[in-house]
């Protein structure tokens, strides 16, 4: 009988070169679980609490404390090693009273950066799609898998646009257009990591469109659309490294 579904098995000399982990050193990795991000585009929570972090030593011991409700990500206990963690996610330790956001970094890497208490009540999505559902409604798609559902100012948001969600109710609290002129964070490609003001956004069709943001040091950088990720339209609402 042939196999049904994907494996749920990884090797590690397979797994994505932006995970901290060494290649050679077992074989087996974490699979994350389908969830919020994709496999590509994630770090499993063991991997996260044990390489990233260093507060276990071993996968049987980030197993424990995640099985113990030691680790919250987007304040929910989340009991699975597998669970994945992606961009802008909030992730954190009650125990050590540490906070952190998951953020963009060069090489294609992500980074946690540390939060304060105010900032960690909600999350930055990027609109990825809208679908027309019952009654006309719309539902907006998020980066993170998250949907919301609309029922006054459907013409407010467009696709690529950004809304900050509180975490506790999924309220959302404040809008950012894709319109030059707003604070942006690079989530992908060579120039991943790198912020700026968005100044110009190309005319290309479809997912060709490019976008460029000057950097505080006055570098212009040109990447695709999708990489663009607002923050902030006068100042960026969330923190980011270097305090920028």
């Amino acid at each position: 009988m042939g196999k049904k579904g994907p494996t749920r098995h990884l090797k590690r000399e397979m797994s994505p070169s932006f995970w901290p982990i060494h290649r050679k050193e077992d074989v087996w990795a974490v699979r994350p679980s389908p969830g919020s991000h994709g496999a590509n585009v994630s770090i499993p929570l063991l991997v996260v609490l044990r390489d990233v972090l260093g507060y276990a030593e071993t996968s049987k011991e980030a197993r424990m404390l995640i099985k113990q409700a030691k680790v919250l990500v987007d304040g929910k206990a989340r009991k699975d090693e597998r669970y994945p963690v992606g961009l802008m996610d909030v992730i954190e330790l009650p125990d050590a009273d540490e906070l952190y956001r998951v953020l963009p970094a060069h090489g294609g890497k992500f980074k946690l950066h540390p939060i304060n208490r105010g900032e960690a009540g909600f999350k930055l999505c990027r609109i990825v799609g809208k679908t027309v559902v019952k009654e006309g409604h719309i539902q907006l798609n998020l980066h993170d898998g998250r949907n919301v559902l609309l029922t006054d100012g459907m013409g407010a948001y467009a696709v690529n646009d950004v809304i900050r969600i509180n975490i506790l109710d999924q309220e959302i609290t404040d809008h950012i257009s894709f319109k030059p002129g707003v604070r942006a964070i690079i989530t992908g490609g060579r120039s991943q990591g790198k912020y700026g003001i968005l100044i110009s956004i190309g005319t290309e069709p479809g997912s060709k469109r490019t976008a460029t943001i000057r950097t505080s040091d006055n570098d212009d950088v040109r990447t695709l659309g999708k990489y663009i990720f607002a923050v902030g339209s006068e100042t960026p609402i969330i923190s980011l490294p270097g305090g920028l």
